[in-house]
C-alpha cells in the first residue's frame, strides 16, 4: 500500500522518467510473479537495492535503475569492464562496477581485466594507471576533470629538480600522481604497500612524494630517512584529533580507523591506520560495534552491506573529484567511447616500469 501511495504522488509530478521507472518495476511484477516480493511494499525485491537502501531512497533508486540497466547492456555490447574505487557512490559501487577496491587492487586487477574497454570509475591518475597497464585497450574516463589535489601538487619537472638536489637518492611516488611524474621516479606505491615499497629499496634515505602526511606515516613505520614533498589530500587534511575526541565522547565503544593520508595527530588518536582495503578488512574481520572511518564518507556507505553488524558514524567528507563520476557520465562514456585516456609513448614506457615495480612488491 505504501508503494502504491508513492506511485500516486509521483504520477502527479512532472518526473516522467520516475513514472516510467515505476512502470518498469510494475511490469516485472506482473510478468515474473515467481520472483521474491517485499512483504511491505509488494515490490519485486531488487538485490542491488538491498545493498544500497541505507544510502539511497526507493524513489531515488527508481530514477537510477533505468540508467543502471542501460550501463549493464552497454557493457555487454562494448565488451567493457568497469573498475570502481572504494570512494565511488553506492549506486556505482554496487550497481554497475565489475571490480572494486583501493588503488593497489585496481592497478593489479587492471592487468587482468578482460574485455576490450575499461571504464575507470575513479579519478584521472587511476585511469592513466589502467592505460599504462593496458596500452592496447580503450580506457575511458567518464569526466576528465575528476582530478586529485595530490596529483596536481607536483610535476615531472619538480621530480627532476628533487633528484638534482638529492643525487643518488631513490624516489618513490605515491600512485596518486600523473603519468608524467611516474615516468621520473624509481617506483610507485599505494597507501597499502608504501612501507614495504620503501624498505624494498634497501636505501638509507628515500624521497617520498607527493603526500607529506603519508610520508610522515611511512617515516613512523621504518628506519629509512624520508625526504617528503609538501602535497596534501584536500579531504583527509580536514580531519582533526578534536574530531576524534568529539566522536569518542558521543559514542561508547567507538573504534576509529583512519587513512594514512590524514595528519599525524589524527593517526595517533586512531585505533588503526590503513588503506581503504585494509580498513575494509579490519571491519570485516574484527567486527567492531561502532566505527568512525576517518576517510571519504562513501567508503562506509559501500561496506555497510557486507558489515551489517557494525554501525558507522559519518562525519561526511566527500571528495569533489570522485563525486564527478556519475551513472550518467559512465553511460555516456560507454555510448560514445569517449573521453579516452591517452599517454605519450615515451612517457608511458617509463611510467609503466615504475608501476610494474610496485606491483612486483605487492601488498
Amino acid at each position: 500500500m505504501l508503494y502504491l501511495s508513492t506511485i500516486s504522488v509521483l504520477r502527479n509530478s512532472t518526473t516522467h522518467v520516475l513514472i516510467d521507472s515505476i512502470g518498469i518495476v510494475l511490469t516485472r511484477i506482473i510478468r515474473e510473479p515467481g520472483k521474491p516480493m517485499n512483504a511491505i511494499t509488494g515490490r519485486e525485491r531488487d538485490p542491488v537495492f538491498e545493498k544500497v537502501r541505507h544510502a539511497v531512497s526507493a524513489p531515488e533508486w527508481a530514477l537510477m535503475r533505468p540508467t543502471i540497466d542501460a550501463i549493464t547492456r552497454l557493457k555487454r555490447e562494448r565488451n567493457a569492464v568497469i573498475l570502481a574505487h572504494n570512494y565511488m557512490s553506492p549506486a556505482i559501487y554496487h550497481g554497475v562496477a565489475d571490480i572494486v577496491g583501493d588503488s593497489l587492487a585496481l592497478a593489479a586487477q587492471a592487468v587482468e581485466a578482460q574485455g576490450d574497454v575499461i571504464v575507470m570509475a575513479g579519478v584521472h591518475f587511476m585511469a592513466e594507471t589502467a592505460k599504462l597497464l593496458n596500452p592496447a585497450k580503450t580506457v575511458l574516463m567518464p569526466d576528465l576533470k575528476a582530478g586529485c589535489s595530490l596529483a596536481e601538487s607536483i610535476t615531472g619537472a619538480d621530480v627532476r629538480a628533487l633528484r638534482a638536489r638529492h643525487p643518488g637518492v631513490p624516489v618513490v611516488a605515491y600512485v596518486n600522481t600523473s603519468a608524467d611524474v611516474k615516468a621520473e621516479v624509481d617506483i610507485c606505491c599505494t597507501s597499502g604497500n608504501a612501507v614495504k615499497v620503501v624498505e624494498s629499496l634497501n636505501a638509507p634515505e628515500v624521497i617520498f612524494l607527493p603526500d607529506k602526511y603519508l610520508a610522515a606515516y611511512v617515516a613512523s613505520q621504518t628506519s629509512v630517512r624520508i625526504i617528503p614533498w609538501d602535497g596534501r589530500c584536500e579531504v583527509h587534511e580536514q580531519f582533526t584529533a578534536a574530531d576524534i575526541a568529539e566522536f569518542r565522547a558521543a559514542h561508547d565503544d567507538l573504534t576509529v580507523i583512519a587513512h594514512p593520508e590524514c595528519p599525524p595527530d589524527v593517526l595517533a588518536a586512531a585505533d588503526f591506520a590503513g588503506s581503504t582495503a585494509q580498513m575494509q578488512e579490519f571491519v570485516r574481520t574484527r567486527t567492531p560495534k561502532t566505527v568512525f572511518m576517518v576517510t571519504e564518507c562513501s567508503m562506509s556507505d559501500n561496506i555497510t552491506a557486507e558489515s551489517p553488524q557494525t554501525t558507522f558514524v559519518r562525519p561526511c567528507m566527500l571528495c569533489p573529484h570522485m563525486q564527478r563520476i556519475t551513472l550518467d557520465n559512465i553511460r555516456t562514456a560507454l555510448e560514445t567511447l569517449e573521453p579516452r585516456v591517452e599517454i605519450p609513448a615515451d612517457v608511458a614506457a617509463r611510467a609503466r616500469a615504475s608501476v610494474e615495480r610496485m606491483l612486483a612488491v605487492g601488498r
